[in-house]
């Protein structure tokens, strides 16, 4: 068995902290419960906007709705990123899962990796065959605006089965797909300079994603559209119907079956079939 190099912290630091780079810390732990977690104690320490942990392992991984996000030893990246966005109204802090939404396809892009966002917060192989990435933002109570933005991603296969992801998608790592490499500390240099160039141009048009850029280009990405889709509404129901549309915020527009239309702020996805079938 060939051995999993570490992620190099050091040569993230040289990269990426200030006043070389845009961030303020960037820290790599061998193992962690959460990283979300852990920032969120961050804050209450007064940690600054940009603050960045990275661990080579997770044993209590967080998802949406706090599921268990698979995080073996070695074989993904599992980064958070303290963000203080003072600018951006509190309503358009949502949209932030977009804008990391993004910066992992830029990521994939740059790998030669065919991937395409499932809203709200998954990255899929293109064909959608399994899930590679995941994003979790969280507001952390502060005095000083603060939001905890999570990113899983799956390099290489994992040593022991994963169970699949809610709607039955397998995962799938970037070593899968066929990434041009799976040097995870050079995954997380571009990673974080994708994050930095997309979330900054977010901050800039104060959290309005059509002004940023950003939201024409999530939708042309989004594999969601067009699709027929179950939802799982958070707070409980289901809906079922067409996917046509995101809003100014990222908000998914949904035709249901019965007629009209709903706008969904957050739930869980399951894709049934394109529209055209």
């Amino acid at each position: 068995m060939v051995a999993r190099k570490h992620i190099d912290a050091s040569r993230l630091r040289a990269r990426l902290i200030h006043p070389v780079g845009p961030y303020a810390w960037i820290d790599v732990v061998p193992s962690t419960g959460s990283t979300n977690a852990d920032l969120r104690q961050a804050v209450v320490d007064g940690a600054a906007d940009r603050t960045v942990l990275i661990a080579e392992e997770q044993t209590a991984g967080v998802g949406r709705r706090g599921r268990t996000w698979s995080s073996p030893a070695g074989t993904g990246v599992y980064c958070s990123v303290l963000l203080r966005p003072a600018g951006v109204p509190v309503a358009g802090l949502g949209s932030l899962a977009v804008v990391a939404g993004l910066a992992v396809l830029d990521l994939a892009d740059e790998l030669g990796v065919d991937a395409a966002l499932k809203w709200p917060n998954d990255v899929l192989a293109a064909d959608g065959a399994g899930k590679c990435a995941g994003i979790l933002s969280e507001a952390a109570p502060s005095e000083e605006q603060a939001v905890i933005l999570g990113i899983g991603i799956n390099v290489d296969p994992p040593r022991d089965a994963v169970p699949p992801a809610p709607g039955g998608l397998p995962p799938v790592s970037l070593a899968d797909l066929g990434a041009r490499t799976t040097d995870r500390t050079g995954i997380c240099l571009s990673l974080l300079t994708a994050l930095h160039e997309r979330e900054s141009a977010w901050r800039r048009a104060g959290g309005d994603l059509a002004e940023a850029g950003l939201l024409e280009l999530y939708r042309s990405r989004c594999s969601t559209l067009g699709r027929h889709v179950k939802i799982m509404i958070a707070g409980g129901g289901t809906l079922v119907g067409d996917a046509v549309d995101l809003d100014s915020t990222g908000a998914l527009v949904i035709e249901p079956q019965e007629g009209g239309r709903r706008t969904v702020f957050a739930g869980d996805v399951v894709h049934l079939r394109p529209v055209s079938e």
